[in-house]
């Protein structure tokens, strides 16, 4: 639990599990299995008291879950701390919506508690809406994949200055960083912000969805609001390590969004995404999106040739597909199955672009940006794009944002609450 200079959370609420785990302190478990306990758990252990007495407006989706798959808002109101409102992001709060969709308002059967859609809302819109249900907590619990473009760190964006207007406190309770603490890749520049990437932070950060909080809250709500948040508290993870990917935390994985279906897809995630910048399948419409890339009149050699490049951890397979929606609906494409053989030494975005480079080298006829330059919102401004159009090598491209890179991994550092 971290207490902030303004944190309404009593400290004594939570001491048996603080006293289990200090400030700075690692949490092994030298036995056979290690076991990481998210925000979440640690409050539900406590009976959710330390939110008793609070209008409670809650934004999750159905990763907002317990330890034994109870999601969080129905496991509150079994304890009798039952929230005024619920703030379903893309795909929506009980998660039925496909990409780019959300559920829209409505009263949930199984609790009766009013859901909003907070999918694509601005910060005026939500603060009314806290206004309408007399929401004084909003409390934040989705897990992240870890990339700039996973639009639900920007719905917890929005949320933070809508509860900064109105002067609502603001609790997160912290998950781990699937793919890791360590920043890669591009910084966005504010000039291309846009609904998959607000502000200035690198392509895949590195942070846990309680530290971008806390980053958020410091850099960049004073100058969007004139404020920081009242209050804002994050209940910590125990037992988490920056260099620890998902398979290591004893966790269960929980589609985060119905296109990631594997911890193997949110590690490629940070790179392949930005097949959804190109006229390229990026594996929407398959079993196995953002792993299986390709497009119409694709052979063998785009395999071939990728395998040859040896990049780090992973392997490359050809392969023939049909997506059932999205791109190349019901045509047959051939391309890549990206397999990998090392997950510590994936470094997704690098080999994305390697991937890039080669497919438009092999088949100019074939390979495209999407007409709208949507690769420009992904990847945080047009240079991605301009260099690979003016034939750069996957060196030089991953180069040329080596300093922002330096300055951002500098600029985040007292913000970070695991080591």
């Amino acid at each position: 639990m971290v207490i902030g200079r303004r944190g309404f959370l009593a400290a004594s609420a939570l001491t048996p599990v603080a006293a289990a785990a200090p400030a700075g302190a690692e949490v092994r478990d030298d036995n056979l299995k290690h076991q990481v306990t998210p925000g979440a758990d640690v409050l539900a252990a406590q009976g959710w008291r330390a939110l008793a007495g609070r209008r409670i407006g809650v934004l999750t989706n159905p990763t907002g879950a317990l330890r034994d798959h109870t999601h969080i808002v129905d496991a509150m109101v079994a304890a009798g701390v039952t929230p005024v409102a619920a703030f379903g992001p893309e795909h929506g709060f009980r998660g039925t919506a496909q990409a780019g969709g959300s559920e829209g308002d409505f009263l949930d059967p199984r609790t009766g508690i009013p859901v909003y859609d907070a999918f694509g809302a601005s910060a005026d819109k939500l603060a009314g809406l806290y206004a309408k249900a007399g929401v004084d907590t909003v409390v934040f619990d989705i897990a992240d994949v870890g990339a700039r473009f996973y639009t639900f760190i920007w719905s917890m964006y929005t949320a933070m200055r809508a509860a900064a207007t109105t002067g609502a406190a603001f609790v997160v309770l912290d998950r781990p960083n699937p793919v890791g603490g360590s920043p890669r890749g591009p910084q966005l520049d504010p000039a291309f912000a846009s609904g998959v990437g607000l502000k200035p932070i690198v392509q895949q950060h590195g942070m846990t969805i309680g530290e971008l909080a806390r980053f958020f809250d410091a850099e960049f709500l004073p100058a969007d609001t004139g404020r920081r948040l009242t209050s804002l508290d994050v209940v910590r993870l125990r037992g988490w390590r920056r260099d620890e990917l998902h398979d290591d935390t004893g966790l269960p994985w929980r589609l985060p969004s119905p296109n990631m279906p594997t911890p193997a897809t949110a590690l490629l995630y940070p790179g392949t995404c930005l097949f959804e910048g190109t006229v390229f399948s990026e594996g929407r419409g398959t079993t196995r999106p953002f792993e299986i890339i390709g497009a119409p009149n694709l052979d063998w050699r785009w395999a071939e040739r990728l395998n040859e490049a040896d990049l780090p951890g992973l392997r490359f397979r050809e392969i023939y597909f049909s997506p059932t929606f999205s791109k190349w609906t019901g045509q047959v494409c051939g391309g890549v199955q990206v397999h990998i053989t090392d997950e510590r030494a994936v470094e997704a975005i690098r080999s994305a672009v390697m991937m890039i480079i080669t497919a438009r080298q092999l088949y100019p006829g074939a390979f495209g940006w999407r007409p709208d330059n949507w690769i420009d919102k992904l990847t945080g401004s047009d240079r991605l794009r301009r260099m690979v159009d003016a034939g750069a090598g996957v060196d030089e491209v991953v180069g040329a944002w080596r300093d922002e890179l330096a300055a951002f991994r500098r600029q985040r550092e007292p913000y970070l609450l695991y080591r």
